[in-house]
């Protein structure tokens, strides 16, 4: 089957990844769209899972206020790069961190951190495990995989607190 250039541009437009991914991903997938982001989501899963160990030092502090001031969070984002730190698409993620973090209240970044005693679900005290607020459907562990393929640099939420007044 021919691979239209329209189709690449908008299986890109859609998933953000390269030109030649997305003509590959859209032949395995016999031109059909949806079949060819879950072929660049899986392979941008395992291309995260290499990036991993590489260290993050860079990154931004992002706040949500929510409205009427009475709630609030801050959370660390690292990158790798200054660069991608000040792109749009990572002060977008930064941001939709933090207003996860105020809608949900997570104690803990990872299921990782929580400590034996606790015996609570890592979907409810666990950030990286918790449903993405914006889309049910993906954790935020996923959305992070989802970053990291796109921008080809690690991405790690280091910490983050949750203000509310009376708590």
């Amino acid at each position: 089957m021919d691979i239209t250039a329209d189709q690449i541009k908008a299986l890109r437009k859609l998933t953000g990844a390269g030109i030649m991914d997305c003509k590959r991903a859209l032949e395995q997938a016999s031109g059909n769209l949806d079949e060819a982001q879950i072929v660049l989501r899986e392979k941008g899963l395992s291309s995260a899972e290499k990036k991993a160990s590489r260290i993050t030092e860079e990154g931004l502090v992002e706040s949500y206020i929510h409205s009427g001031g009475r709630l609030g969070a801050i959370i660390e984002v690292n990158c790798e790069t200054d660069f991608v730190a000040r792109t749009p698409e990572f002060k977008t993620l930064a941001h939709n961190l933090a207003m996860q973090v105020a809608a949900m209240a997570p104690s803990y970044v990872d299921s990782t951190d929580i400590p034996e005693d606790v015996e609570a679900s890592p979907q409810e005290v666990s950030l990286l495990q918790q449903p993405f607020i914006k889309d049910q459907t993906m954790t935020v562990q996923d959305i992070l995989k989802e970053t990291i393929s796109k921008m080809g640099e690690n991405v790690k939420v280091r910490r983050f607190t949750r203000f509310s007044l009376g708590e």
